[in-house]
């Protein structure tokens, strides 16, 4: 019998982990003051971190704590602060972007377990197998693969393996996106990304939306990525609110149970936060349509920016 994912949802503040929790996930990934790859989350700051710990491991949920940006050698100390508070508190695992921190996580707390954060870019097997090698028992795969690819990764490691389902894509590779920082300073594997790719650009096509990706759902695609043996179905979001939280969760936690949406669920689950539609394009490899186009002018085929 296939053994079903971890629901793994976002907490971006109290509301929003209560939420998730209420809603069936499994899991809450969160941020701690800084070092968080969504730094303008409401987020958890001193004693709140250990409480929410607390809260969650009392509901019997998992708590990872998402401290996933580049540091430099003079914030580690800092870092490790926050990560001594999280252990004491029951903290379940770390999401890790710099390999920095990873070794000296291992190196205090032999322990601890570390995710490889989806800002690592791991896409392919031999980047998993050389994670797993390090000190990683979970990698968080980066959001441009097909069903094809993450098979082929899940068929050949025993690494687990967590991807995103719903929520905001990167029209840049995971974790390799300087545009924010070049254009006005805030950089994206510091937590600050400004989303310059959502913005109105003009070209030969016309003016609008011409970067920006609509949202990721794969809601249709949870009892094949079930049989692949994909760990953890991971939900975007620690910027939005308790309703979005809860929409979703719940929405995805009975499927996942294999029960099935009424239309006005599906309805709520869409229409609660809503860029320009959904895709599921790189996942299934049909790319058409994964941009927003919100265009003034309209699109002609064969026209380039």
């Amino acid at each position: 019998m296939t053994k079903k994912p971890e629901l793994l949802a976002p907490a971006g503040s109290t509301k929003t982990l209560k939420a998730a929790i209420k809603a069936g996930a499994g899991a809450v990934y969160l941020g701690a003051a800084k070092f968080s790859a969504r730094a303008n989350a409401a987020n958890f700051h001193g004693d709140d971190l250990a409480c929410a710990i607390e809260y969650a491991n009392q509901n019997g949920v998992k708590v990872f704590l998402a401290i996933n940006t580049l540091m430099t050698d003079r914030e580690l100390k800092e870092a490790m602060i926050i990560v001594n508070q999280a252990m004491d508190a029951g903290v379940a695992a770390f999401i890790v972007q710099d390999l920095g921190l990873a070794k000296i996580i291992k190196q205090k707390y032999p322990s601890a377990v570390l995710h490889a954060s989806t800002q690592m870019t791991a896409s392919t097997l031999a980047d998993v197998k050389t994670l797993g090698n390090i000190g990683f028992t979970r990698v968080v795969l980066a959001r441009e693969l097909s069903s094809v690819q993450i098979k082929e990764i899940a068929d050949n490691t025993s690494i687990e393996l967590e991807i995103f389902v719903h929520g905001a894509l990167c029209s840049s590779y995971s974790g390799q996106c300087l545009m924010s920082s070049f254009l006005g300073g805030r950089s994206a594997n510091r937590g600050n990304c400004a989303q310059p790719c959502r913005l109105s650009y003009n070209g030969k096509i016309g003016k609008g939306v011409l970067l920006s990706l609509k949202d990721l759902c794969l809601i249709n695609h949870i009892d094949e990525l079930s049989e692949i043996g994909i760990k953890s179905l991971k939900i975007e979001g620690r910027m939005k609110g308790e309703e979005y939280v809860n929409a979703v969760v719940s929405a995805y936690r009975i499927v996942l149970d294999g029960g099935k949406l009424l239309p006005k669920q599906i309805k709520r689950m869409l229409n609660i936060f809503d860029r320009g539609g959904y895709t599921d394009g790189y996942y299934t490899g049909n790319k058409e349509n994964m941009y927003m186009d919100v265009l003034k002018n309209p699109y002609k085929k064969g026209d380039k920016l």
